[in-house]
């Protein structure tokens, strides 16, 4: 994986480093707090299955097709988990995705400064071409999220996955090119600027 190497991140408002198995307990009570693997339209672990998820992301990022994070908030509690994924290192592409919050933190400064801090490894130091974002067609948060970065829809791919509830998911995909870069990154350190 020698594109794509395990990389720490701190900010102001939070810290992102490598997943580790040691996570697994704090972890599931950041779950808890919003009971957030009720909302049917997402994939977020339950707490019992936490450290099987971790032990899923951990053998992706073996694979080289995955680099995933822990996400802590600027008192150091973990609350969160999110990842490079579908990585394509001879395209120099990858997803932002499978990342989730505790309820307690959500539509704070953290999300912005983790997307923030992501991008520009992304763009500035792995010469990304272009960084996707996909979510469920019903994950109306997730989407306006995902827009408020500067993100740009590409398309929706119609029954796209099946669910774990049978029901099958439109994925909305959108990205953020190397052109869009360098104003994405103006917005975002605006925002945070902003944030208290």
């Amino acid at each position: 994986m020698a594109w794509l190497e395990p990389v720490t991140f701190s900010g102001r408002h939070a810290r992102l480093e490598p997943l580790e198995r040691a996570h697994a307990d704090a972890l599931a009570d950041a779950v808890r707090d919003g009971e957030l693997w009720q909302l049917w339209y997402t994939m977020i672990p339950r707490p019992e299955a936490m450290a099987a998820e971790i032990e899923r992301r951990l053998e992706l990022q073996a694979r080289g097709s995955m680099l995933p994070f822990a996400v802590r908030d600027r008192g150091g509690r973990l609350v969160g988990m999110t990842t490079y994924m579908n990585v394509d290192a001879a395209n120099h592409r990858l997803e932002i995705g499978s990342t989730w919050y505790a309820r307690s933190v959500q539509r704070t400064a953290l999300n912005t400064e983790c997307k923030l801090m992501l991008l520009a490894h992304a763009f500035d130091k792995l010469a990304c071409i272009a960084v996707e974002f996909r979510t469920h067609f019903m994950n109306r948060a997730s989407r306006r999220g995902i827009e408020r970065l500067g993100a740009r829809l590409d398309g929706i791919l119609r029954h796209h996955m099946v669910m774990a509830n049978g029901t099958l998911r439109d994925t909305c995909v959108y990205s953020i090119v190397a052109p869009d870069w360098p104003t994405t990154r103006a917005h975002l350190e605006h925002e945070l600027a902003r944030a208290r």
